[in-house]
């Protein structure tokens, strides 16, 4: 079924009012007439550091991600163990958690009221906390590395499955070791896989705010958190937008870079199926090496999540109990259940503009042709921009919209757009075209052969796209912070404002809508794995 011209132009209109018009905006800011801030940019140490910082933090969270999750990757492509699915998707959880929880998250567990410490505390009877690590480089790079582990996992790990293990037995049985064989075999098979996955680490280190913005501290400052305090606080727009012209440049050319390793992917050299590939760990050494890190891995990437819920209800019900109450001189304007409310609001217009739009967009790309080809990497422009980036685009292009309730769901929805697309396309390009000429040659109309054709088919795939939109909503940050109302927050909004005042009650209202925040999106998550057919083509 060929998609409506006008139908088509929706979709490209909102892309080009709604991203392309403020991206445009910063251009102009940063070449305009007063080029205070590209002069200033470049003649200041400070911004030059700032930048510096970015890539470093980005460089050692990438590396240190990749060191910790590459024998991940081996045991899940060579080992058949049981509860290997269980164990793959729980490793999924800390990726789709909105970063402001995973900042939180770190907050209640090394804080100086942190499970951590007070468990030292209490065994080592110490009046201080032992562990001191917020506002320093370490605890993002841990979070980073929390966060990202998934990526390495799924993408090297899911290669590294499938190459055929007859290869590195012939190096074997020609004389080389273990240690040999991996460098001069494996490795140099994988290595594509690994550089892709470390490249797309990098992008989200590179681009990281929330837990940067939270546990780094005003020292700690990347790309991101500069244009949020250049534009908050001190409204140096000039400086803002060549700080966003800078990192715009710099993930557009990343983003590049990593298609291309994709595309290279694709060309897999003597695959074989994972079934034939696995086998089950037989050596008492080889036992302890799988059980052994799988433990620490699942200690690694739970404690975190489950001290949020641990820490929430260290007063009883009472932290949730305070949600509900809007106290005087509360940095809430409303109750901080208000918050819980605006984000499902929010949600809801963010599930009808991003499927609505993606719809359309899904339908545009399935058909083989030259504008298709140009369409796909238009409609997937929104990934490779950060999302502090489009929330100040926003402020430049749209400030006369700047009080309206419509900013945040329209950032929300330019952000899940993508995601939605790509959910959509495998369940469109499996209907087999014979279905609907079929339908068309009975007499049925054109609505009615999208009614009693594709949607029964698209349908779950509709709905894994409504859930990813839902969850983006829910967890966004970085462009909610530009562009909400002061009076209408969002649950990470509210949690950020909790975690910057003083006292107990508002550190436990923060956990507490944490875990409200982390319960709604792994319910989500399960759903999508339990609607999804096939793999979204990411």
């Amino acid at each position: 079924m060929k998609t409506h011209r006008p139908a088509l132009l929706l979709p490209l209109a909102f892309l080009a009012a709604f991203y392309v018009y403020p991206l445009a905006a910063i251009l102009q800011t940063s070449f305009s007439g007063d080029t205070r801030g590209l002069a200033e940019l470049c003649a200041d140490a400070y911004y030059a550091r700032v930048l510096a910082f970015t890539v470093f933090q980005a460089a050692l969270s990438t590396l240190l991600t990749l060191v910790v999750a590459l024998p991940a990757a081996y045991i899940f492509a060579r080992y058949d163990f049981r509860g290997a699915r269980v164990l793959r998707a729980l490793t999924t959880l800390p990726f789709l958690m909105p970063t402001i929880v995973v900042a939180t998250a770190f907050s209640a567990l090394f804080g100086p009221r942190g499970s951590v410490n007070l468990a030292l505390m209490q065994f080592l009877q110490l009046d201080q906390p032992p562990i001191q690590i917020l506002n320093t480089l370490w605890v993002i790079l841990l979070a980073h590395t929390f966060y990202n582990f998934t990526i390495v996992l799924r993408i090297v790990g899911g290669f590294w499955a499938n190459l055929d293990p007859q290869v590195e037995n012939a190096a074997r049985v020609l004389g080389a070791n273990r240690a040999r064989t991996f460098l001069h075999v494996t490795l140099p098979l994988i290595a594509p896989a690994i550089v892709a996955a470390a490249l797309l680490v990098f992008i989200f280190d590179f681009t990281s705010f929330g837990v940067v913005l939270i546990l780094g501290g005003p020292r700690l400052a990347t790309l991101e958190v500069e244009i949020y305090r250049q534009t908050v606080n001190l409204f140096n727009l000039p400086i803002a937008a060549a700080l966003s012209l800078a990192q715009l440049v710099c993930t557009f050319a990343l983003m590049y870079v990593y298609t291309r390793l994709q595309a290279r992917l694709a060309q897999p050299l003597r695959l074989r199926p994972q079934a034939i590939v696995k086998r089950k760990p037989q050596r008492a050494r080889e036992k302890i090496f799988v059980w052994g890190y799988l433990t620490a891995m699942l200690v690694f990437l739970m404690t975190p999540l489950v001290s949020v819920i641990a820490a929430s209800f260290e007063d009883g019900s009472g932290y949730y109990a305070e949600l509900f109450i809007n106290r005087r001189g509360s940095i809430m304007f409303v109750p901080p259940m208000e918050a819980v409310r605006n984000s499902l609001f929010f949600a809801a217009i963010t599930i009808v503009l991003a499927v609505g739009l993606g719809l359309l967009a899904a339908y545009a790309l399935v058909s083989q042709s030259r504008a298709a080809r140009i369409l796909d990497p238009v409609f997937m422009l929104p990934l490779g921009t950060s999302a502090v980036t489009l929330g100040f685009g926003f402020i430049l292009a749209l400030g006369n919209l700047r009080a309206s309730i419509w900013l945040v769901p329209i950032a929300h929805a330019l952000i899940a757009f993508p995601f939605v697309v790509r959910s959509l396309l495998p369940m469109l390009r499996s209907i087999q075209p014979q279905l609907r000429q079929a339908a068309q040659i009975l007499g049925a109309s054109p609505a009615r052969v999208w009614r009693e054709i594709d949607l029964p088919i698209v349908a779950r795939a509709v709905i894994v796209g409504a859930v990813f939109a839902f969850t983006v909503s829910m967890g966004e940050f970085g462009a909610t912070a530009l562009v909400a109302r002061p009076e209408l927050p969002t649950i990470p909004l509210a949690i950020y404002r909790f975690l910057g005042q003083p006292g107990l009650v508002n550190f436990g209202q923060a956990l507490a809508l944490s875990t409200i925040l982390m319960v709604v999106s792994a319910a989500a998550i399960v759903a999508m794995e339990r609607l999804r057919v096939g793999e979204s083509e990411f």
